[in-house]
């Protein structure tokens, strides 16, 4: 999908930093500024770097932004846009930009008295390397000169630039005329560059006060600070056009060009929409979109999925809701087995890292949803490849995991007598409404929540079925019959039915606790109607959806809280305590989503007009992706007004959530192609 904007779209600064892109390298490094060119955030960076050695989530913003300026004549014109502190100092080049483009790279027409250029970024998968072009095309009468100078950082992602940091610089001789090679040093960092034009360093001067509209209104450090050592100009003749290059890399001197840069990224998205095999073009945008989440972690040597951009790393829970969109119904199957391995590795007492080890830490392993979130995503997987010989790997720690819940493991989870699950006491928060602020847990759900002993009956009935595939159960615990796990999961659904069926409200209750919490009408219960293997009756699974959709649904995601509730908070925003305060109580997130419709299509038995009501209202997904982080689904959305996107600006589970939706659409479509 190609997202095109025109002047309309940038009429005021505000509006144009209102969208920004996106490009990752699959180490955990990334590109991404506003499409003005701006950075809004202290996060975003032409190149942010992560070295395939270090953690993905250790990065180091190495260049922030470009300053350009066009001379023609004696003019003098910005066509970097850039907001400061100072009032007057606003560096507006959008007031040039003809068009912004975004399909696999970010693209930029500026056209200023006869002039046009055309700018690319572009960042090397793989690689700390990113290309900047700019194709200049020169009508006018007179010399053109475009000075490009890169806005230094290399401190780590967030931190703020000191005036004492130090910055050398080293030029190689000059090989061939206009191609300069070097290499500037800074806090034990070094950046390669090439470049086609004329290269000219000074004296390290700083640009401070930037301004950061985004951070601002979210109560973080708004004011940046970026060093200056070099420009690069490029000079065009009269009649004339001519294509400047700029090459920068964090990993080694630099031997490609833009061209080959623009080449392997294209071709590498294309082979992703090839390999998934969706024909929705919406849908083919997100598995382009679910790529960019997955990086090579160094402590596992691994593949894993990062959890969102800007801010989160990888996360267990995360990772497990992710993957069944963001690497099967992408059809990443072999990426989806290295990352389950992975988790399997570091299984202790039954439990699935919520983060993971780096250096001399040890894991950590706070979430009660993970393990079962594991089984379910093996399930999936098998159910898309029958590959048995997996399975039979993954049963004996499916086996592991049920074992330790039944008999309790740490974070206080443990099968009640019921055969329900209980978990949490104090201050745990350990499913995924995990919001504590000191001493204050806004959302403590401690006690049996309610999609926890959805997954757990699932969990239960898949070792069930799987155990009765042959070669698989000959590799689990002998001693636990396969009946014995179906026997536990007739026990656990009738005590669902009885604690959490609600006949009044017609809906499931949050979690059972004995406190008020018990009666909160929350989005949490959709997935016990998501999920392959039903609790409820079907008449009761309908209801749930109706409440859902009632109370809770938003075309861009569900409410965590029913706003009739007192503790409805309709916006999200301020200081870190006012967010904190609102993150799980009525906030929209966009990942439910894909539960929601799943739901749905179930109920209504995956009708012509069940899948056609689906995929009308799946067209506010595909204006959701011109908003905010162009071509990505975000974390979340105000709980009331759901109208621009907040948090992460790309949210892995969201993404993932949404393919599979889309997955399931087309295979219906298709069986009733078959049919016909």
């Amino acid at each position: 999908m190609r997202f095109v904007y025109g002047k309309q779209d940038f009429s005021t600064f505000e509006r144009g930093e209102e969208n920004c892109w996106l490009m990752t390298n699959g180490l955990g490094g990334f590109s991404s500024l506003t499409m003005l060119g701006s950075c809004s955030r202290n996060d975003h960076a032409v190149l942010m770097s992560c070295k395939k050695e270090e953690a993905p989530n250790h990065r180091y913003n190495m260049i922030h932004g470009l300053e350009e300026v066009l001379r023609i004549g004696a003019d003098r014109v910005f066509l970097s846009s850039q907001d400061y502190v100072e009032e007057g100092r606003r560096q507006e080049g959008y007031c040039y930009l003809s068009c912004f483009t975004y399909e696999d790279y970010p693209r930029w027409e500026y056209l200023v008295s006869g002039v046009e250029i055309t700018k690319k970024i572009l960042l090397q998968p793989e690689c700390n390397t990113v290309g900047i072009s700019y194709q200049l095309r020169n009508h006018s009468g007179q010399t053109v000169s475009l000075e490009v100078t890169p806005l230094l950082q290399f401190v780590p992602k967030g931190q703020l630039l000191s005036r004492e940091e130090s910055f050398s610089l080293e030029q190689e001789p000059e090989t061939k005329r206009n191609c300069n090679r070097g290499m500037i040093c800074s806090n034990d960092k070094k950046l390669y560059y090439k470049v086609n034009g004329s290269f000219r360093e000074q004296d390290v001067c700083f640009r401070e006060n930037l301004y950061y509209a985004y951070d601002a209104c979210d109560g973080r450090r708004e004011i940046g600070c970026c060093a200056v050592n070099h420009r690069v100009c490029f000079t065009v003749e009269a009649r004339e056009s001519f294509t400047g290059e700029l090459v920068y890399s964090a990993d080694d001197p630099v031997e490609i060009n833009v061209a080959q840069i623009e080449d392997i990224l294209v071709q590498k998205r294309q082979k992703l929409v090839e390999q998934a095999g969706l024909k929705d073009e919406t849908a083919r945008t997100l598995v382009k979109a679910a790529d960019q989440f997955i990086a090579y972690r160094a402590s596992t040597g691994k593949q894993t999925i990062l959890a969102g951009f800007p801010f989160f790393e990888d996360w267990g829970r995360d990772t497990m809701i992710a993957l069944t969109g963001c690497c099967l119904s992408t059809g990443q199957l072999e990426r989806a087995k290295e990352i389950l391995r992975t988790f399997m590795q570091y299984t202790h007492k039954g439990l699935m890292p919520n983060l993971f080890p780096e250096g001399a830490k040890k894991p950590l392993y706070n979430t009660v949803d993970a393990s079962l979130l594991f089984i379910l995503a093996v399930y999936h997987y098998y159910r898309k490849t029958r590959d048995v010989s997996f399975v039979a790997e993954t049963y004996p720690v499916m086996e592991e995991i049920v074992t330790w819940y039944r008999k309790g493991t740490d974070y206080s989870i443990c099968m009640d007598v019921d055969g329900l699950i209980r978990a949490g006491r104090e201050l745990d928060q350990v499913t995924w409404m995990d919001v504590r602020v000191g001493d204050i847990l806004p959302t403590p759900r401690h006690g049996k929540p309610v999609e926890i002993n959805a997954y757990w009956y699932n969990a239960l009935r898949i070792l069930e079925e799987l155990g009765r595939v042959p070669g698989v159960k000959d590799r689990g615990n002998n001693k636990v019959e396969t009946a014995d796990y179906g026997a536990l999961a007739k026990q656990v659904r009738k005590s669902f039915c009885e604690q959490f069926w609600d006949q009044k409200k017609q809906c499931l209750r949050d979690v059972v606790s004995g406190g008020p919490a018990d009666e909160q009408i929350r989005c949490n219960q959709i997935w016990a109607v998501a999920q392959p293997f039903s609790l409820l009756e079907a008449e009761q699974e309908k209801a749930v959806v109706e409440t859902v959709f009632c109370l809770l649904y938003t075309p861009v995601g569900l409410r965590t809280l029913d706003p009739a509730d007192n503790q409805f908070h309709p916006v999200y925003g301020g200081e870190l305590l006012e967010r904190d305060l609102a993150y799980h109580q009525g906030t929209v997130w966009t990942y439910p989503l894909g539960a929601y419709y799943l739901a749905y299509l179930k109920v209504n038995g995956y009708s012509r007009e069940a899948v056609r009501w689906v995929q009308e209202q799946l067209e506010a997904v595909t204006a959701a992706l011109r908003e905010g982080c162009i071509g990505q689904l975000p974390e979340i959305y105000d709980g009331l007004e759901p109208k621009f996107s907040k948090g992460c600006f790309a949210q892995a589970w969201s993404v993932g959530e949404l393919l599979r939706v889309y997955e399931a659409l087309e295979q219906r479509c298709e069986y009733e192609n078959k049919k016909l």
